[in-house]
C-alpha cells in the first residue's frame, strides 16, 4: 500500500488535510486521536502518566487533565521527553496495527504531528507538510482551542520550526488561504500524484521520462536527493550501501532533465539483486531488461554491467543506478560529477550539447546515444584532472 506521512506545525491546519484526504478514500491513521485512546481511563497509559506527572494531570472523573498536563511538558523539556516516552511507543504500535489492517490498494495518510522531530520521514513514500504564517496559527489556537496568544507561541515554539519541517517535505501545502483553495490543491494531488503512485507501486511500474526536455537548475534538487537517499538507506537496511547523487541534477547551474540520478553502491551485482524488491516496495520499482553503461576503456570490458531501478511516483522522476561499489561504472558517475562542479569550462561544453540536442529532438534514446562521444572525451578530461589533483572518491555526500 501506498503510505503517505502527514504533518504540520500545530495551528497549520493538517486535520483539514486528513479529513478531505478521508473524503476522497484515503484511510487516515490519525496519530493524535490513537494518542488520547492510549491514555483513556482505565488504561495503562493513563497509569503510567499519573505516576509519572502525579495526580495533579486527572480530573475529578478519572480522565486525564489535558490542559494541566499540556502546562506542565510544554515548560519543561525533559519532562515532555518523559512524556513521549510512555505515549509515542504505544501510538507507533497502535498505528502499526491499523496500517497493516488496510487493504492491500489502499492509500494510508498517517497524520503525525511530530514525523519530523522522531525522523520518521524515510518511513514513507511521500510527505505531505501543512503550513501556515505563525500569526494565523496562533490566531486559530485562541480561537478555535481557548489558548492565550503566549501559550500558542509557547506550544508553537516547542515543536520543530517551519525549515526543518519543510526540509522533510516531499509536498508542501500552504493553507493560510480560502479553504476551497485548500480543498482544490489537495484534491489534485490525489488525482494526479497519490491514486497514479499506489497504482505504479502495486504493479511495481516505474514512471520513465519519455522526452529529452532541460529544465533549468532546480535548487531543490539537492534537497530532494537527501529525502530520496535516505527513503533508500531505510528500504535496504541494514544493508551496507552508499547512495550518493549524480548527473546533471548533481552539478549546481547545469540545466538538466527534470530527473533525479541517484548511485546506490552495493557489494555485488548479487546483492543488487537480492535488494530488488525492498526497493519495490519502497517505491522504487526494477526497470525491465538489462541494463549497462557503455565502456570509456578502449580494449576492456564490452560493458559495464549495472541494475537500473526507478521511480512510482509520478510527481518525482528518479533514475537508480545500481552499481558494484569500486567498479568502473561507478567510479565515472562519481568522476564526472565532481570534475564537472569544478571545472567551469567543462561544464558549461556540456551544456551547449544537451541544449543542442534536446533541441534537435524530443527522442530520448537518441538524446542519450548522441552523447556519447562526448562522455568519450569528458572521461579523458576528467581523468587528467583526477591524476593531476589526486581525486579519490569521496564519501558519501551528507554522512
Amino acid at each position: 500500500m501506498l503510505k503517505v506521512g502527514l504533518t504540520g506545525g500545530i495551528g497549520s491546519g493538517k486535520s483539514v488535510v486528513a479529513a478531505r484526504l478521508a473524503s476522497l478514500g484515503a484511510v487516515v491513521v490519525d496519530s493524535d486521536r490513537i494518542a488520547r485512546e492510549v491514555v483513556e481511563p482505565g488504561t495503562d497509559g493513563l497509569r503510567e502518566v499519573v505516576a509519572a506527572f502525579g495526580d495533579r494531570v486527572r480530573t475529578e472523573d478519572g480522565s486525564l487533565d489535558r490542559a494541566v498536563l499540556g502546562e506542565i511538558v510544554f515548560a519543561d523539556p525533559s519532562a515532555r521527553a518523559r512524556l513521549e516516552a510512555i505515549i509515542h511507543p504505544r501510538v507507533r504500535r497502535r498505528s502499526a496495527e491499523l496500517i497493516h489492517g488496510a487493504a492491500p490498494d489502499a492509500i494510508v495518510a498517517n497524520d503525525v504531528p511530530l514525523l519530523v522531530e522522531v525522523g520518521l520521514a524515510p518511513t514513507y513514500h511521500l510527505v505531505l507538510v501543512v503550513r501556515a504564517a505563525e500569526a494565523t496559527r496562533v490566531e486559530r489556537l485562541v480561537r478555535g482551542r481557548g489558548m492565550t496568544a503566549e501559550q500558542a507561541e509557547r506550544r508553537i515554539r516547542a515543536q520543530a520550526g517551519d525549515e526543518l519541517r519543510a526540509a522533510a517535505a516531499d509536498v508542501l501545502l500552504d493553507n493560510d488561504g480560502e479553504l476551497a483553495g485548500l480543498h482544490a490543491e489537495v484534491d489534485a494531488l490525489w488525482r494526479d500524484r497519490l491514486t497514479p503512485y499506489e497504482r505504479n507501486l502495486r504493479e511495481r511500474r516505474p514512471v520513465r521520462a519519455s522526452r529529452a526536455h532541460l529544465v533549468e537548475p532546480d535548487p531543490s534538487w539537492p534537497a530532494q536527493y537527501r529525502r530520496l537517499a535516505a527513503r533508500i538507506r531505510h528500504a535496504v537496511a541494514p544493508a551496507e550501501v552508499r547512495v550518493d547523487h549524480v548527473g546533471s541534477t548533481s552539478v549546481p547551474g547545469l540545466a538538466a532533465k527534470d530527473v533525479v540520478d541517484l548511485q546506490l553502491g552495493v557489494a555485488s551485482l548479487a546483492e543488487a539483486d537480492a535488494l530488488a524488491d525492498r526497493l519495490a516496495d519502497a517505491g522504487f520499482p526494477r526497470c525491465p531488461g538489462q541494463w549497462w553503461d557503455n565502456p570509456r576503456h578502449p580494449g576492456g570490458a564490452s560493458r559495464w554491467e549495472k541494475r537500473l531501478h526507478g521511480s512510482a511516483d509520478p510527481g518525482r522522476l528518479v533514475n537508480l543506478h545500481v552499481r558494484e561499489i569500486g567498479s568502473p561504472g561507478w567510479r565515472f558517475a562519481l568522476l564526472m560529477r565532481d570534475h564537472l562542479r569544478v571545472d567551469p569550462e567543462r561544464r558549461a561544453d556540456y551544456l551547449a550539447v544537451k541544449r543542442r540536442l534536446a533541441a534537435a529532438g524530443p527522442d530520448l534514446a537518441a538524446y542519450a546515444e548522441a552523447k556519447e562521444p562526448w562522455f568519450d572525451l569528458e572521461h579523458r578530461h576528467a581523468e587528467e584532472w583526477a591524476a593531476g589533483s589526486g581525486w579519490r572518491p569521496p564519501p558519501e555526500e551528507g554522512s
